[in-house]
């Protein structure tokens, strides 16, 4: 026979922050097992069977494209794995004769099937024959309005799309990060700096990943930041007071007050490029990353540092 490793059941962040067992939609399965695992689910949900072994490496390409899919179609489908040669009497009456070969279960009868490691987009198309046009190209949309739910201010709203998309796929970055940002504007900082920890090492120094770890970092500072109107009295009786100022930035960022916080931190750095390890120029290149490098404040801000740094 011409290869999938196999992938445990992983537990997931359920949208109420309990746990649910990957196993219900991702699993293995056996020749005992198979009519449990297989043919009854089916009559429920399609299920997809896929033969494979540890020596092909055609397999190892296949799966991980199937249980993205999977996990993308919200348990629309499930995916069963069965190693053919620790339980081949299945495949062998299935007329299976290459691997990996895929069988498509529904209503307790194989309706159709593929051989090979097909790119992810004929697998997509193979899944969407089955389902019904556009079944897994769902979570997206959901992001998109989980997304425009956190710009109109509802947080809650948005949370429970972002939890439950985590419910499917705990590595999911855009829904970690989202809901790392709807607690961030909570005041529920702890939590958020749960989540980031939650998103794969791999994908630690991912752009979304970095952007929400520098707001998390950016709220701290704004939280312990001293009253607007006894710093600005501070800078009234001393303009050269670098922690006044400093202070006086975040407190006004962490107030919304981006503009007035950008000017501080640039008079800072004109009067004290150096003070306190160059804090001024770090932080403004923090707040320019929290803000992402379309929004016109970043773009200002951006030039006139350049101005200060080069002149």
């Amino acid at each position: 026979m011409s290869e999938t490793s196999s992938t445990n059941g992983q537990s997931l962040i359920g949208a109420e922050g309990g746990k649910t067992s990957e196993a219900a939609i991702i699993k293995d399965t056996d020749t005992a097992n198979f009519l449990a695992d297989v043919v009854e689910p089916s009559r429920k949900a399609l299920v997809l069977v896929d033969f494979w072994a540890p020596w092909c490496g055609p397999c190892r390409q296949l799966t991980p494209v199937l249980e993205k899919l999977v996990r993308a179609a919200g348990g629309a489908v499930r995916l069963v794995k069965m190693n053919i040669d620790e339980h081949p009497q299945i495949p062998v009456q299935m007329g299976v004769q290459s691997i990996p070969a895929v069988f498509a279960f529904k209503d307790g009868r194989p309706v159709d099937m593929f051989h090979g490691a097909l790119p992810e987009s004929q697998v997509k198309s193979f899944l969407e024959r089955l389902l019904g046009p556009g079944a897994l190209s769902g979570v997206e949309d959901v992001l998109a309005s989980a997304n425009a739910l956190m710009e109109e201010g509802d947080l809650e709203g948005a949370s429970e799309i972002f939890a439950a998309v985590i419910g499917e796929d705990r590595e999911n970055v855009e829904a970690l990060t989202g809901l790392a940002r709807c607690h961030i504007a909570k005041g529920r900082l702890e939590e958020a700096e749960k989540l980031l920890a939650l998103v794969p090492q791999a994908k630690q120094s991912a752009a979304p990943v970095s952007r929400v770890r520098a707001m998390l970092e950016l709220a701290k500072k704004g939280g312990g930041a001293g009253d607007v109107a006894a710093l600005e009295a501070r800078l009234a009786e001393n303009a050269d007071d670098h922690e006044a100022r400093f202070e006086l930035a975040m407190a006004l960022n962490a107030q919304g007050s981006r503009e007035a916080a950008l000017e501080q931190l640039l008079e800072l750095h004109k009067r004290a490029p150096e003070w306190n390890e160059q804090a001024a120029r770090k932080q403004l290149l923090q707040l320019f990353e929290v803000w992402g490098p379309d929004d016109p404040l970043t773009i200002e801000g951006r030039r006139r540092l350049s101005l200060l740094l080069f002149s």
